[in-house]
């Protein structure tokens, strides 16, 4: 299959880093950096929203992004160990974050451990915590995937359609030589992430969500359009054929599933958004508080 270059198909950049005298700007980190930093703020508003405090999210921050970085590399690396292991491959290359390969199950999942451990050590409720980050999240990987644009990686299949995303030869696989134009499944990722965070935002306020439906949501938003975006891709990844479909298919219809189960089994049980109360600021009010014995 052959597509011809069309004059409304999408460019891609010539290059992906630019060098600030002997330092590197590359396009990759750059998308994962402003990701970070949206989540943050948007978290941090959200937060304090719900009643907490300005800089816990920052605090949490410190936690989350290196858990993740180590979380998205491993998971990368493990289901493409063959780039790194094996005849004529050096291991070392498996540190070099700098060149690409994070992947966001891995991330996603030690981020969320990071978190966790962040606010046990704050003394704040992870729940509301992970309720009020769960939306930013969604825009963090919505701008990340602005990377894969800059790398000219994760594309899909070939197609003639206005939208089509050029690829230098040197990045399309072997079978794909004399395609031109492929789905930009990035910026489709972009934009269902985009929507996604939308619809997370006002379903919060529209139905006042709490105990950790708000993350739940998220999953299943997420899972969702990862599915049918990870059938367009061409990209090899170890293990990728499991009864037909690719691995990362399969992890986003598991998780759906649990999501989708823990987000109806929680409104049962936990009906309406619980409040807000730190372990330390509960301290103080005991402390507070007359006694009712004497």
């Amino acid at each position: 299959m052959t597509t011809l270059l069309t004059s409304w198909s999408i460019p891609s950049p010539s290059q992906g880093v630019w060098y600030l005298g002997p330092v590197p700007l590359r396009g990759y980190a750059v998308a994962i950096i402003l990701g970070i930093v949206a989540a943050i703020w948007i978290g941090e508003r959200r937060w304090v929203a719900r009643g907490g405090r300005s800089g816990d999210v920052s605090d949490l921050a410190l936690w989350a992004v290196p858990f993740g970085l180590v979380g998205g590399r491993l998971y990368h690396v493990l289901t493409d160990w063959q780039l790194y292991f094996g005849d004529d491959r050096n291991p070392v290359t498996a540190l070099y974050v700098w060149r690409g390969g994070l992947g966001v199950w891995g991330a996603i999942a030690l981020g969320a451990v990071g978190i966790v451990v962040g606010a046990k050590v704050k003394g704040l409720p992870v729940l509301p915590v992970l309720d009020a980050l769960a939306p930013g999240v969604l825009v963090a990987q919505a701008l990340g995937r602005w990377g894969n644009w800059f790398n000219q990686e994760l594309f899909g299949r070939p197609t003639d359609l206005p939208w089509g995303l050029e690829i230098d030869r040197d990045h399309r696989p072997l079978d794909y030589l004399d395609v031109a134009t492929f789905h930009p499944t990035f910026l489709y990722e972009f934009l269902w992430c985009l929507a996604g965070f939308a619809f997370l935002v006002w379903a919060d306020r529209r139905f006042q969500l709490g105990h950790g439906r708000v993350l739940a949501l998220y999953v299943m938003v997420y899972t969702l359009g990862r599915g049918w975006i990870e059938m367009l891709r061409i990209d090899d990844v170890q293990m990728a054929d499991v009864l037909g479909l690719r691995l990362n298919v399969w992890t986003s219809i598991v998780l759906f599933v649990l999501a989708a189960t823990y987000f109806v089994v929680s409104a049962r049980r936990h009906p309406g958004r619980e409040s807000i109360v730190r372990e330390d600021d509960q301290g103080a009010r005991d402390e507070a508080e007359p006694s009712s014995a004497e």
